[in-house]
């Protein structure tokens, strides 16, 4: 079993792959290991080309939101499924070289979402730093400890692991909520990945281009006594003016009131495309 995630090691995404890794617990199947990409479209690349068996994305956090580019990579994909889910806690830590106050600190390196979430602390207790945006959370861990004479920090997570020698992990969480959470998805190719039981349905629509299109849509939802668990719009791409939801609803992918639902969603929208299921715990 092999999943792609958004490196380097120590990333959350790494952290969530590695959870995912030992819930797929597949004995006999030849290698298994997380495979580290240098972004998300590489890491979706990477499982529908069969590079990789499974890829581990964040999708939305409980205090930024959905990863919208993670959501418009998922739309774009053929063939590929959410199975399932994971809730990983974020707990953001300053690394920075032993014996230098964060006055000192000029650089601040992180994830732009790490760095957003961190704004009360950055702006309070390290108004002059430079906040510099890296790929991931281990990326900036990395560049801050090439620089040896102190002045450069990074935000990483509590898990974090191997530091150079003369660094260390702060004791304080920086999150400016310290109830934050990231939720993961992890991505299989073919409809038969799907898990056979679920209790929530992600999928996406567009709607006609009218007026109570949406609500119309909220119709059908709430007529099959469907739960929807959450609701996201995103431009459609190159066609001005046009919305796609992505909604997750609670109900089971067995269910045959399901699939009726489903068909009347499709019969009702300009587009229908299911995501994935998973269960939510």
């Amino acid at each position: 079993m092999k999943i792609a995630y958004l490196g380097p090691e120590g990333s959350y995404s790494h952290l969530a792959a590695r959870h995912f890794l030992a819930e797929e617990n597949v004995e006999g199947s030849g290698w298994n290991e997380c495979m580290p990409f240098r972004n998300f479209a590489e890491v979706i690349a990477a499982v529908a080309t069969g590079k990789a068996d499974a890829g581990a994305i964040p999708i939305e956090n409980s205090l930024q939101g959905s990863v919208a580019q993670n959501l418009d990579l998922m739309q774009d994909a053929q063939g590929l499924y959410a199975v399932k889910e994971y809730v990983l806690r974020i707990d953001h830590r300053l690394v920075h070289k032993e014996g230098v106050d964060i006055s000192e600190i000029g650089r601040v390196y992180s994830h732009r979402q790490a760095l957003d979430q961190c704004g009360e602390f950055l702006t309070k207790r390290m108004p002059f730093a430079s906040l510099r945006e890296t790929e991931s959370t281990a990326f900036g861990l990395t560049k801050a400890m090439e620089d040896e004479s102190g002045k450069s920090a990074a935000i990483v997570g509590a898990h974090v692991e191997n530091l150079r020698r003369g660094f260390v992990v702060g004791e304080e969480c920086l999150s400016d909520e310290k109830n934050n959470f990231t939720h993961f998805l992890l991505i299989k190719k073919g409809e038969d990945k799907l898990p056979k039981t679920s209790n929530r349905l992600f999928f996406s629509a567009v709607c006609p281009n009218k007026p109570g299109s949406l609500l119309e849509l909220l119709k059908i939802i709430a007529g099959h006594k469907i739960d929807m668990t959450k609701l996201e719009s995103r431009p459609v791409k190159f066609r001005p003016g046009e919305f796609r939801f992505f909604i997750e609803a609670a109900c089971d992918v067995a269910d045959e009131g399901v699939s009726r639902f489903v068909q009347e969603v499709r019969e009702n929208t300009l587009e229908c495309k299911i995501l994935g299921a998973y269960t939510h715990e």
